[in-house]
């Protein structure tokens, strides 16, 4: 049945990388006059209540490998609730278009004649390593970054990391923890087993994360660790700038507990 009140449009939103107020004010003004929210596992539910009452809400997430749907159904999803209901707001973490599938769903949703547009939300790979206190690029350390997936769609290790690490650029690696082996191997291979490295899990959320240490060490901590997915993967100088911003604050807090007991 088509829309009786409300045009067929689509909003493809970025709800970031997992805190619900890092969502731009753009976003939660989609959220609220949304008829269909297709929302993904790693969203914050706390969003959903920004969703007018009697909208209907479909989680197609997935969880440990488990769909709730598949790519092809969350694209007629998309379509087929815009044409009954109206506004569908499809809300992904992180940003649409890194490596959220956000260019196909867009392609298939303006095929079919359906106006749809983006907003952006705060990609993982640059959101949770600067609230680690881990820029991307540093003045006389890092000139520039790479962006990498760690599995391609073939289940492989992606090209573009051996080529990221033979520069002298700093590394974010998305979705990269079962290949977290291969990937510091790769690095030692390269001559970098000493460069700093940091692994965040669960970027942004109370019960978030962190270890930090040499690449050539690192699966050997995160095992200790216990730490696992979601987790960002940072490899390069920049790590360093955490443990000088952790350094300062630690000596101006002891420089004000002496000023107390004076």
């Amino acid at each position: 049945m088509k829309a009786l009140n409300n045009q067929p449009k689509v909003t493809l939103l970025g709800a970031g990388p997992g805190d619900p107020e890092l969502i731009t004010l753009k976003g939660l003004k989609a959220l609220g006059t949304a008829d269909v929210v297709l929302y993904d596992a790693l969203i914050d539910k706390q969003l959903l209540r920004f969703v007018p009452r009697g909208a209907e809400l479909i989680f197609v997430g997935k969880r440990k490998g488990c769909y709730a749907y598949q790519q092809d159904q969350i694209n007629e999803l998309m379509v087929s609730r815009a044409e009954s209901h109206g506004h569908v707001v499809r809300l992904k973490g992180g940003d649409p278009f890194v490596f959220g599938r956000g260019a196909e769903e867009m392609t298939y949703v303006k095929e079919r004649g359906i106006p749809v547009t983006v907003i952006p939300g705060l990609s993982s790979a640059l959101s949770v390593p600067a609230l680690q206190s881990i820029p991307m690029t540093q003045r006389k350390v890092s000139e520039s970054f790479w962006v990498i997936t760690g599995t391609t769609r073939d289940h492989e290790l992606s090209a573009d990391i051996q080529l990221a690490a033979r520069s002298t650029a700093t590394v974010v690696i998305l979705m990269g923890m079962s290949r977290l082996n291969d990937i510091c191997e790769l690095f030692c291979a390269c001559g970098r087993g000493g460069t700093p490295m940091a692994v965040i899990q669960n970027g942004t959320m109370p019960d978030e994360r962190i270890v930090t240490g040499p690449v050539r060490y690192m699966p050997e901590m995160v095992r200790e660790e216990k730490i696992a997915n979601p987790a960002v993967i940072v490899i390069g100088d920049v790590v360093n700038h955490r443990h000088e911003i952790t350094a300062l604050k630690e000596k101006i807090r002891n420089q004000q507990l002496q000023t107390h007991m004076r």
